[in-house]
């Protein structure tokens, strides 16, 4: 029997939200578990009445996207969890792909290239990831000195990684990702790369990531330097 996976969706005020939950119930592959967590919504809940036969709707207080995806991760039945963003869109193939992509590399957790998308789902840039760079370990790691180069959305990651890293640190609002994936690599666990864009990342006007500019950078500079001696001393001692 194929491993089921958990698609966990935060959803906050979204007016893409059933977009969202409609790619992830046109997945190819089967068994799919979709959680969507309502974290205290007040408007746009109504676009997800067609869909609550066919998902899990878990309500609970506003508290942030670490929040709801920590509530989803804790109820969530799957072997594998992926993280959809309100906004965002998984292609048909996403889960069928990776899931492969991580028995064959025996992986824990894994993330994919993705297309940037406009308000109206159209493509405005294909293979955002940088491919080249991401091909090589330590390059990637040496990329987390300046950057956050991995995709939330097009993470894939056994349940049972989170017994050993620990959920998604709630007191950050902004960079609870990027926090996460510093935590693997200093667990020494094994972060492969699948170089198809199997995710389609949204921008649009109202999106946080333009909404919050200015937070965000003051968080991300906290989260990474906090994380800047421990990548260092990885990297010394892979020979960088």
């Amino acid at each position: 029997m194929r491993p089921k996976v958990t698609v966990i969706i935060p959803f906050y005020n979204c007016p893409y939200v059933e977009q969202a939950v409609n790619s992830a119930l046109q997945q190819t592959y089967n068994p799919v578990e979709i959680i969507v967590v309502d974290d205290g919504s007040t408007c746009h809940t109504k676009r997800l009445a067609p869909y609550r036969p066919y998902i899990h709707y878990l309500g609970k207080a506003n508290g942030g996207t670490a929040s709801a995806l920590n509530h989803g991760i804790r109820h969530a039945s799957g072997e594998y969890i992926a993280w959809l963003s309100s906004d965002d869109l998984f292609y048909p193939e996403k889960i069928s792909r990776q899931v492969s992509f991580m028995q064959q590399q025996s992986a824990a957790i894994s993330h994919t290239n993705f297309h940037y998308i406009d308000g109206g789902g159209n493509v405005t840039q294909y293979n955002v990831a940088p491919a080249n760079m991401l091909r090589s370990t330590t390059m990637f790691y040496r990329s987390f000195l300046n950057a956050n180069p991995v995709n939330g959305c097009t993470v894939m990651m056994r349940r049972d990684l989170f017994s050993s890293v620990g959920l998604f640190d709630e007191s950050l609002p902004y960079t609870h990702d990027l926090d996460f994936w510093y935590r693997v690599i200093q667990k020494g666990v094994h972060f492969p790369f699948l170089n198809e864009s199997l995710t389609a990342y949204r921008w649009h006007d109202g999106m946080g990531t333009l909404q919050h500019r200015e937070q965000i950078q003051q968080e991300y500079a906290f989260t990474q330097n906090r994380f800047r001696e421990s990548m260092t001393q990885i990297l010394s001692r892979m020979n960088i």
